[in-house]
């Protein structure tokens, strides 16, 4: 066993950080089939998992990405966030919608990347905003011409945007071709549009041609086309509308059910691929309606109050519903003998029935989607997949966490199921244990918290503003008694432990994204997308923290960003050198690393890097993805061109890539900085020369998290999204034997953590003057968990590779923990928004938890039952 290790912790729990709620999730559609595999299914799951964005109440949009490989069934951190889109400040996000911007491109089987799509959202004013996801910006805006737009639904092709409007109309924009213009109007309504779907698109064949092979070569360009017929609308006058999208006008109007003469909401609506149409309103009814004869199938009074939100499970025989009462509502399509009323397109009579419901969030639902993502396709051209892989729902609301569920049908359990979310045996909805995915503090999962060491400055940024206290040193004497793991709590309750001594609101365009405190309490720097702002802080004679602004900084910056589209100076990242004399940052929009030397009587730029902009070349037999080819990486500041030099096909393979460079650290010593972004590429850079060092090899997925050991300054550590790790030797550009041992036998508890590694901290405190030898430990931690794992080299001294490879006994795929003696994890600190350390020995973790995040919303949903257990 290894030895136990004794840390002063500082449980702070005054940080007052409120994650925002979750007004939209969103899955990609997948490609339509040919209109020519009538009668043909297929049973295919679809390459990989898509990509789950989440909208929040203050504007930002999360894109959260599948831990696991393109391949891999089963991952135990499901989706982690790899990009935040920083919304305008203030703002909100109401409706989220993918589409697929060259569908044309894609297989049916194929899932759409973030490459492929087009990405829209509608935040309760009249305005549509576009979002460029490489760049983390508004790519486009477009008023509805209609008021305020409450709902929007995206056609099975792609191609057509629908709007529910302020006004009363339904207003369609055209996205043909990766455009965005206003296609038709609907005629106007005297109530607000609520909720909108499409119904299932008819294929259009092409006409027989009987004139030779010139007209046959003309038919190609109608080989796959559908045609979008009608579509229905959810009102604010208790009723359903039924379009025509051809005439843009009313065929039809559904009545809901009415209380004293109120009228009813109709929240949500939804279309099957048989025409069966799916509503939910404000009296907690769902209702089933025949789009034939627009009357009413089924009713169910499945929700105590207003019903929000409604999916379609993969293969359209099973809905889901939520809403203010927090109960998720299954209902499924079961066959029947009776002679009743039966679903469209069904052979055999068939029913729905409620099958169950369950509570997983603590107040109101406000959005549901599904993985595989259903697509209302007619019965001829119904799309399958395979039975023994579970569908995942997702959901989310104003308890401010992604729940995501496995939703298999009991149907199913006749073969055995997969569950990809590895949390228990069971996938049916009914059965299996839900996960709730952490919020993160601060933008593209990074944390918002930042530790001044040496000032003992914990800071917080918030969407606007940002908030700075200092912890007392801890007295002298004995430790309180020790807690499990052998770590010891400090927890003060009073504020004789700690002091707010900075509370400020900024002015910004967008909500915050980045932030960097120096170790000596001097300077302090904040960023939103558009612009970077330094602090200098300083004690007056008072004793009190005196904050001053240094103004000129966006325009000591802007000279060395060139060929930027916007005058923007923001930054994605901000790391300061040990001694404070020097700040790395990188930029948002042109992807430059540039850095900065403080020690002057302003801040002034010494390089700029622009080794990320690269494309992917061929490097020494391995594609290297941002490396130049067989040139000098080190970037003059001022002097040179880029393409300064190089052929002209070189310089087609050095044209910038927009990338978005979200981890950095650097050494204790402050000699290399590392920097790793969005692509998977990391670069190694010298600071003591200013210069580029190395480009490591790319990996599969973005780091997660980036650390320079104490002991041994010139060893990264890094950690990826699936609790993966890698050992890289700055110094002699290679990953060192002992690294990879260590890498490949990860304890199985660590690598199967439910939440993602966050960060990798180490003790500061000095080693014992010959004890090179002694283990050392690395603290790594995610939202919920804390762990200490021996990153030592364990090899033998003087022995070669071949006799190391012999020692080694043969290995597990995962080993358990029993084999890890110097390993050790903890659970009871959650959620954990941010870890490091003040001092050797001394620990800040900085928790917020759940229950006092929910006790500043207002009251959830309850209805007294008399005689209920």
């Amino acid at each position: 066993m290894g030895e136990s290790t004794t840390l002063a912790v500082h449980r702070c729990r005054f940080v007052d950080y409120t994650p925002s709620s979750i007004t939209a999730v969103a899955f990609p559609p997948l490609p339509l089939p040919s209109i020519f595999q009538k009668g043909k299914t297929s049973a295919k799951q679809p390459s990989r998992f898509g990509t789950l964005a989440v909208g929040h109440a203050n504007g930002n949009i999360d894109l959260c990405e599948w831990a696991g490989g393109e391949k891999d069934q089963q991952s135990s951190q499901a989706w982690v966030i790899r990009k935040t889109l920083p919304g305008p400040h203030p703002s909100k996000v109401d409706s989220l919608a993918f589409v697929i911007r060259y569908p044309d491109d894609l297989n049916a089987e194929d899932t759409p990347s973030c490459s492929d799509l087009r990405l829209f959202s509608s935040g309760g004013g009249s305005n549509l905003l576009e979002w460029d996801m490489d760049r983390a910006c508004v790519r486009r805006t477009i008023s509805s011409q209609g008021g305020s737009i409450w709902c929007m639904a995206v056609n099975p092709a792609s191609t057509l945007l629908a709007l529910g409007c302020e006004d009363g109309t339904v207003r369609l924009l055209s996205l043909v071709n990766d455009t965005l213009t206003h296609h038709r109007r609907f005629d106007r309504v005297k109530c607000r549009v609520l909720s909108i779907a499409w119904g299932p698109p008819v294929p259009q064949f092409p006409q027989k041609q009987t004139s030779g092979n010139v007209q046959d070569s003309e038919s190609d360009d109608d080989e796959d086309t559908w045609n979008d017929t009608w579509l229905v609308t959810g009102c604010s006058d208790s009723s359903i509308r039924k379009w025509d999208v051809s005439t843009r006008r009313v065929v039809d109007r559904m009545g809901t059910d009415k209380v004293r003469g109120e009228r009813t909401l109709v929240w949500t609506v939804g279309v099957l691929g048989d025409g069966t149409i799916v509503s939910g309103d404000s009296l907690g009814m769902v209702k089933f309606w025949d789009s034939r004869t627009c009357t009413q199938l089924q009713s169910f009074q499945g929700h105590g109050a207003d019903v929000l939100c409604l999916a379609v499970g993969p293969e359209g025989n099973t809905v889901f519903t939520s809403g203010v009462d927090q109960k998720i509502s299954l209902f499924s399509l079961v066959k029947t003998g009776s002679s009743g009323p039966t679903s469209l397109g069904h052979s055999s009579p068939s029913r729905w029935v409620q099958s169950c419901s369950r509570r997983m969030h603590s107040h109101d639902v406000r959005a549901l989607a599904t993985w595989p993502p259903y697509t209302a396709l007619p019965p001829s051209h119904k799309r399958r997949f395979p039975i023994d892989i579970s569908p995942i729902l997702a959901s989310g609301g104003l308890d401010m966490s992604v729940v995501v569920t496995p939703a298999a049908l009991p149907s199913t359990t006749v073969a055995k199921v997969i569950n990809p979310l590895s949390t228990s045996a069971h996938c049916t909805f009914e059965d299996s244990y839900h996960r709730r995915l952490a919020y993160s503090s601060g933008a593209s999962g990074m944390t918002a918290i930042q530790i001044a060491r040496k000032a003992r400055f914990v800071s917080c940024i918030r969407d606007s503003g940002l908030s700075v206290w200092r912890v007392q040193a801890r007295p002298s004497g004995d430790l309180d008694e020790s807690l499990e793991a052998d770590v010891t709590r400090v927890d003060p309750e009073s504020n004789t432990g700690w002091e707010k001594v900075l509370e400020m609101d900024l002015n910004v365009r967008t909500n915050l994204i980045a932030s960097g405190i120096s170790d000596d309490g001097k300077w302090l720097v904040v960023s939103d997308l558009y612009e970077s702002k330094l602090f200098s802080l300083s004690h007056d004679v008072r004793g009190e923290l005196a904050v001053r602004r240094i103004r000129d900084f966006s325009s000591i910056l802007q000279p060395h960003i060139p060929n930027s589209t916007t005058l923007s100076t923001g930054g994605q990242a901000f790391q300061f050198t040990p001694d404070s004399s020097k700040l790395v940052m990188s930029t948002t929009f042109s992807s430059y690393v540039l850095v900065i030397d403080l020690t002057g009587e302003k801040p002034r730029v010494l390089r700029r890097f622009d080794q990320h902009r690269f494309k992917d070349t061929l490097f020494r037999d391995r594609v290297v993805k941002g490396r130049k080819a067989d040139v000098d990486t080190d970037v003059e500041m001022m002097n040179r061109t880029s393409d300064s030099g190089l052929s002209e096909e070189e310089k087609q393979s050095s044209k910038p890539v927009v990338t978005s460079i979200l981890r950095m650290s650097i050494s204790p010593d402050g000699q290399w900085l590392a920097t790793s972004d969005d692509h998977a590429r990391t670069h190694i850079f010298n600071l003591d020369s200013i210069q580029h060092h190395t480009v490591l090899p790319s990996f599969s997925k973005p780091t997660q998290a980036l650390a320079f050991d104490r002991r041994q300054p010139d060893i990264l550590i890094m950690a990826f999204p699936d609790n993966t790790l890698q050992i890289y030797n700055v110094e002699s550009r290679q990953f060192p034997a002992w690294g990879k041992e260590l890498c490949s036998n990860l304890p199985k508890r660590f690598a199967q953590a439910h939440d993602p590694v966050l960060g990798v901290v180490f003790d500061p405190a000095e080693p014992v003057p010959g004890s090179n030898t002694a283990p050392r430990h690395a603290i790594f931690w995610g939202s919920t968990w804390i762990c200490k794992l021996s990153v030592a080299d364990s090899a033998p001294r003087g022995t070669t590779k071949k006799r190391r490879r012999e020692s080694a006994a043969p290995s597990a795929p995962l080993p358990t923990d029993d084999s890890h003696g110097d390993f050790k994890m903890i659970m009871h600190y959650r959620p954990i928004l941010g870890l490091d350390f003040l001092a050797g020995g001394e620990l800040v973790v900085v928790e917020r938890p759940l229950v006092d995040v929910l006790s500043d919303l207002p009251p959830a949903y309850f209805k007294h039952k008399y005689g209920a257990s």
